[in-house]
């Protein structure tokens, strides 16, 4: 049998999975950061609009949709969309890529500035004359 639980709003009995109360479609969850991500069953090119549907409850249609709306207005749809990419993770708990690229470009300039706190590599040994 399935987990039931009571609607905050309206005290019927729903699955304890829903998002929202059938009976007066109060939405259920809250937005959590820790389950913000972009690998849903039903994502197509990176993700973005499934993660944004899950995150507010509303269709992958309806997103898709607006992001092909935006595009018409100043091209507003696809360098959200990428940002987006940018900023939420692939997978439950990851990091996403702008945090990867920071700490990519923190080593980089560590190591350009002698101080490298990476994992121990080979020496390295300068070629002497």
């Amino acid at each position: 049998m399935t987990d039931m639980k009571r609607c905050p709003f309206c005290a019927e009995t729903i699955l304890a999975e829903a998002s929202r109360c059938r009976y007066c479609r109060s939405r259920l969850v809250s937005f959590d950061s820790e389950r913000w991500h972009r690998s849903y069953p039903e994502r197509r090119v990176a993700g973005v609009c499934a993660a944004i549907a899950h995150a507010v409850a509303v269709p992958t249609a309806a997103v898709r949709l607006a992001f092909v709306v935006l595009t018409f207005i100043h091209l507003i749809g696809p360098m959200l969309y990428a940002s987006l990419w940018l900023v939420i993770p692939q997978h439950v708990g990851d990091e996403s890529q702008l945090e990867r690229l920071f700490r990519w470009g923190q080593t980089l300039a560590a190591a350009l500035s002698g101080r490298h706190n990476g994992p121990p590599g080979p020496p390295i040994v300068p070629d002497r004359v």
